[in-house]
């Protein structure tokens, strides 16, 4: 199951990660930490820490794909660059080929995923050796990834919400959604969705971190479901509808969506399975295009904006409303109107775009817009339907 999982990248990119990571393992700035803590999932800890940061300042944590490593992600990223400008220490954790023959981090094992056991717990020390020996503020914390580095992204914002203020998952998965996610779409309402994530730190009543998501609308190794997915999770988790409260265009035609101040979804049109960037040296310009780093918008830098790393960019601090312990109420069930694409579409049930069907609200995938495609259709919400679960 995992070999098939990652098939797609190592084929594509092996040999183009083998000459453009491994070499910037020497890149200046980022040094080796040894001895953080116990360190159950045997990661290695990488950092960079700009000359003269003064205590009390962000710290973010940034986790790279599988086959990459962290000087490649350090390096294509464009997260040194803003480490310097916004003044904040930087923790890039590494996957080993010992642990996965692929250098993916697990985010689908369970005993990598949960609160205080193998991976998760071994990037929570590391964030804590940061607080203690680079004077980093605890209250500002963040944590973004690629791909696997997305959804171990997901792992850390739902098992330590207590740990960090905020969270980027690009081209990532939902928390605990195995890995059938990657492939389609899946039959879960928000609240299902939001019930596992409060599910990894049961009684939990604090504040949530506020979460971006980046996802390309051509990705074919993680399925763009996911954006919507992830979405439908953490608006349930911040108690807030999954429709957007606020809508804009960023440079190079992303449609970055809004959800209250918690949560935030920027779909990029046309971009493939990777990191979005965009290489220069103006302050929204960042990265190295490469394997796994596309050339379209620097998503770092809109990242640090709604972390409030950039001046003006919004909130230092999570959401100081706190979601309620129970999940929102959910209308009572419906039943499952099973038709062909065609009808659901003239019904108002689905759109059609470029030739194949989308459910409203969730926009799960159907299949080809057609009147010989049949899928089946249940109503959770105000214009929003998900696939029946068979």
């Amino acid at each position: 199951m995992r070999v098939r999982l990652w098939a797609v990248i190592a084929v594509l990119a092996a040999m183009v990660i083998g000459l453009a990571a491994a070499p910037a393992r020497g890149a200046a700035g980022l040094t080796q930490v040894t001895g953080f803590g116990s360190n159950p999932g045997a990661l290695r800890m990488f950092s960079y820490v700009p000359a003269g940061l003064p205590t009390g300042r962000p710290l973010v944590v940034a986790l790279h794909g599988c086959t990459q490593n962290a000087a490649g992600y350090y390096a294509g990223s464009g997260w040194g660059k803003y480490a310097d400008l916004y003044r904040a220490a930087l923790v890039v954790p590494e996957q080993t080929s010992a642990n996965n023959a692929l250098s993916c981090f697990n985010w689908f094992t369970a005993g990598d995923i949960g609160r205080g056991q193998g991976e998760a717990l071994s990037i929570r020390q590391m964030v804590a050796h940061a607080v203690a020996t680079y004077g980093s503020d605890p209250a500002r914390v963040y944590v973004t990834g690629l791909s696997a580095g997305g959804a171990m992204t997901a792992v850390m914002l739902a098992a330590y919400p207590d740990v960090f203020a905020g969270g980027a998952v690009i081209a990532g998965l939902p928390y605990n959604c195995g890995t059938i996610c990657q492939y389609q779409a899946q039959s879960k309402t928000p609240a299902q969705w939001g019930d596992l994530v409060r599910a990894a730190y049961p009684g939990y009543n604090g504040p949530r971190p506020r979460v971006a998501i980046w996802h390309g609308t051509a990705d074919s190794t993680v399925v763009p479901a996911n954006a919507t997915e992830l979405r439908d999770q953490w608006t349930n988790v911040h108690g807030l509808s999954p429709a957007p409260t606020a809508s804009t265009t960023l440079p190079g035609g992303t449609v970055q969506e809004t959800y209250g101040s918690a949560v935030q979804l920027n779909r990029v049109p046309g971009l493939g399975h990777g990191t979005p960037v965009n290489p220069g040296g103006a302050e929204d310009q960042c990265g190295t295009t490469g394997a796994y780093f596309l050339a379209s918008i620097c998503s770092s830098y809109y990242i640090a904006r709604f972390w409030g790393l950039v001046s003006g960019g919004g909130p230092t601090t999570p959401p100081t409303t706190t979601p309620p312990t129970t999940p929102p109420t959910t209308p009572p069930a419906q039943p499952c109107v099973t038709a062909t694409n065609y009808a659901h579409t003239t019904a108002g049930r689905a759109h059609r775009s470029g030739g194949y069907t989308y459910a409203n609200g969730s926009n799960q995938a159907m299949g080809l817009w057609n009147v010989l495609i049949t899928t089946g259709l249940r109503r959770t919400g105000e214009n929003y339907y998900v696939l029946c679960q068979s």
